[in-house]
């Protein structure tokens, strides 16, 4: 096949119908920007969105916001507007609390629907909060945990099928290599065998097409500050499928998800639906930074998106691999997530020097150099002129010097 030329880039560039988006977005000068992955980039409105709610909301409305500017709405109106992004109902969401707190909140609900089962299936390299979460829920509801490879398809079969598991915890994309797992299937599989799935989709929404209702999910949980450019920190979302709602018992049970909150009553009576899994007041500063980017995502074609994540990858892919480089991401298209990982013992440094380029990916132990692709603000070129820099920062050896090899606190 003849190499794609910087040129070709350019033209695929000026026939890209979701072009228009990167102008949305505060981007820095003369910086590729692909760690999208971990953090996404600033919507240009969000500003504008947060100083309202500062100056106008809360220094002018003062607590009359609460009901006059929608503040105690804001965790179920929110998570309706993420409810598309996910394949959900708009009641099927709430917005609020960490990853870490949602699936905590999550799996023990999950272990309490399943009585009697005393296991919980989780996959060998999740992400850390998974891993240590889950750790905490079996340690604190006197269950164990079994992990396994969720990439092979025999050993997650045979772990689901012990007969004593409730609940099976897995990331839709894995956050090291890019691989997206099947949901519908994993779905299928687990309610064969009686055990109710809890899915991270951190790496997958805002990038991927995630259908949670179509494919039968129970619970899901992810973080807005990567592709969905929600912010720093911003507030992480639970999904709770309408099947569950009336009987799931989340244990950080705070007023926020008490069913009638200003009653003040002394004992907890859980909220209808999803709202039940809300716990303590939110962050309504951060909340305005997610409700800008989710006004922006609501105009844009989640189809298209797929498909130039896809040629984005590929791309890439295919520069590297020309390139001598050894990618863990996977070519077929319907295993990829939006982003590729590449291996090399001296990745942490070779990082550092594409960085100090103007050309930002990231790294993970002990030898993975990641690149996510947002398609939203992220051009064709962007892509060409990434991999070619990539190429020469090795080719040079530039990386070499023992500057990029310091660690930083953040890889």
């Amino acid at each position: 096949m003849t190499p794609i030329t910087r040129e070709d880039c350019l033209r695929r560039d000026a026939a890209d119908p979701l072009a228009a988006f990167r102008a949305e977005f505060t981007l820095p000068d003369n910086v590729i920007y692909l760690d999208g992955n971990s953090l996404g980039a600033l919507p240009a409105a969000t500003p504008g969105r947060v100083a309202e709610v500062v100056e106008r909301e809360w220094g002018q409305g003062l607590i009359a916001s609460w009901n006059e500017a929608g503040w105690w709405d804001k965790p179920r109106t929110l998570g309706a507007k993420l409810a598309p992004l996910v394949g959900a109902a708009p009641d099927e969401v709430v917005v609020g609390d960490g990853t870490s707190a949602n699936l905590f909140k999550t799996l023990v609900a999950a272990l309490r629907l399943n009585p009697g089962r005393r296991a919980v299936v989780g996959e060998t390299a999740n992400f850390s909060t998974d891993l240590y979460v889950t750790q905490g829920v079996t340690e604190l509801m006197g269950v164990v945990e079994r992990r396994v490879d969720p990439d092979n398809r025999a050993a997650l079969a045979a772990a689901l099928a012990a007969g004593d598991v409730a609940a099976v915890v897995l990331s839709h994309v894995d956050y090291r290599t890019g691989v997206l797992r099947d949901m519908a299937q994993i779905n299928r599989l687990a309610r064969a065998n009686g055990v109710l799935t809890v899915w991270d989709l951190c790496h997958s929404v805002g990038a991927v097409p995630v259908e949670l209702a179509a494919t039968g999910a129970d619970f899901a949980v992810g973080c807005t500050y990567k592709y969905l450019n929600g912010g720093p920190g911003g507030p992480a979302f639970t999904y709770v499928a309408h099947r569950h709602q009336a009987a799931a018992r989340q244990p950080l049970t705070g007023w926020h998800g008490h069913a009638r909150p200003f009653d003040f009553a002394a004992e907890y009576v859980p909220a209808e639906g999803a709202s039940r899994f809300l716990s303590g007041s939110q962050s309504l500063v951060a909340a305005a930074a997610l409700e800008s980017s989710l006004d922006l995502w609501a105009r844009v074609d989640l189809g298209r998106l797929r498909a130039k994540s896809l040629a984005l990858t590929e791309l890439f892919l295919d520069m590297t691999e020309r390139a001598g480089f050894a990618a863990v991401t996977p070519r077929q298209a319907a295993r990829r997530g939006s982003q590729v990982s590449l291996r090399h013992p001296d990745g942490y440094a070779i990082v550092q020097a594409l960085i100090k380029r103007g050309v930002v990916g990231d790294f993970r132990a002990p030898d993975i150099m990641r690149f996510g692709f947002a398609p939203l603000y992220l051009r064709y070129v962007d892509v060409f002129d990434a991999a070619a820099a990539l190429a020469e920062v090795v080719r040079t050896g530039e990386w070499r010097d023992p500057a990029f090899a310091r660690r930083h606190q953040v890889t």
